[in-house]
């Protein structure tokens, strides 16, 4: 590939607006006419309905949801099935040609359990990317579920933002992280458009950014060292175009590209405990 790929990660929540998945894909196909993308998905909402409905009880320890092996059969149906499927067809209806995939196929990535605590879930490492650029080759959109693999086989479920953040290192990749959310907020509840590492670690202490922002955060600044360019976090409702060229969204910046974060005012606001809460599945 001799264009830079992009790899947009979605939350989950994004299946429940149907609207808005049609934009996203419009605006991917336009994208795609000139560089292979790749989505990478999440998918809490709906594991936290199919859950419920089960009489399981899901929790989260700093973001992360804990998953006992038990669970992770219904966890791989909502996410490599349900929710990944759901992507595809409306990715279809969209004029592309998706391809719906989880971390383990094609050896893309080996996960290793994370912590005891945790119970099964993964933290993900880069493999092999031969299979998944022979996939973008085809001229496809790989739509990829945060469902991973143990080398003994073992199923994890890996955090949606830290396993598109492992494919976008796995391709030298551009990194989209959107949400329902503009961006990171600031203590007044104004959209910072730049953020490096101590700057993050700031507002981290201030208790600005927490939980699942957090997460989300410190995955996009451990990828932007990594591939020594910006991580971008914005919403899905915004043009990718836009994201790209810096009109919207927060960038996350390596130390190599630091710069003074700044507040832009003149961008939408959204509520302070929903936006730096995170959607994390």
């Amino acid at each position: 590939m001799s264009v830079s790929p992009i790899v947009i990660k979605v939350g989950g929540a994004l299946l429940d607006d149907t609207a808005a998945m049609t934009r996203l894909f419009l605006s991917v196909k336009d994208v795609q006419a000139t560089r292979p993308v790749v989505v990478v998905h999440g998918g809490g909402p709906l594991v936290e309905t199919l859950m419920a409905s089960l009489g399981l009880q899901s929790t989260k320890i700093d973001g992360l949801r804990v998953t006992p092996d038990e669970h992770m059969p219904y966890i791989c149906g909502a996410l490599a099935g349900s929710a990944n499927k759901q992507l595809c067809a409306a990715a279809l209806a969209s004029g592309l040609t998706p391809v719906g995939l989880s971390l383990l196929d094609g050896n893309m990535v080996v996960c290793e359990p994370l912590a005891d605590q945790y119970g099964a879930v993964g933290v993900p490492s880069t493999a092999d990317a031969s299979f998944l650029k022979s996939v973008l080759a085809q001229s496809t959109l790989p739509v990829i579920s945060s469902i991973g693999s143990s080398p003994q086989g073992r199923l994890l479920n890996v955090n949606a933002d830290q396993a598109a953040t492992v494919i976008a290192e796995l391709l030298n990749a551009e990194l989209l992280l959107l949400s329902n959310v503009d961006g990171v907020l600031d203590g007044d509840k104004l959209l910072i458009s730049e953020l490096n590492a101590a700057s993050i670690s700031k507002y981290a202490d201030e208790g600005v950014i927490t939980d699942g922002m957090k997460v989300k955060v410190d995955a996009a600044l451990a990828s932007a060292e990594n591939l020594g360019r910006a991580v971008y976090i914005a919403s899905w409702a915004a043009n990718i175009n836009d994201i790209l060229n810096k009109k919207t969204g927060t960038q996350i910046l390596p130390s190599a590209l630091t710069n003074t974060p700044s507040k832009n005012a003149d961008l939408p606001h959204t509520d302070f405990t929903k936006g730096n809460a995170g959607e994390v599945q």
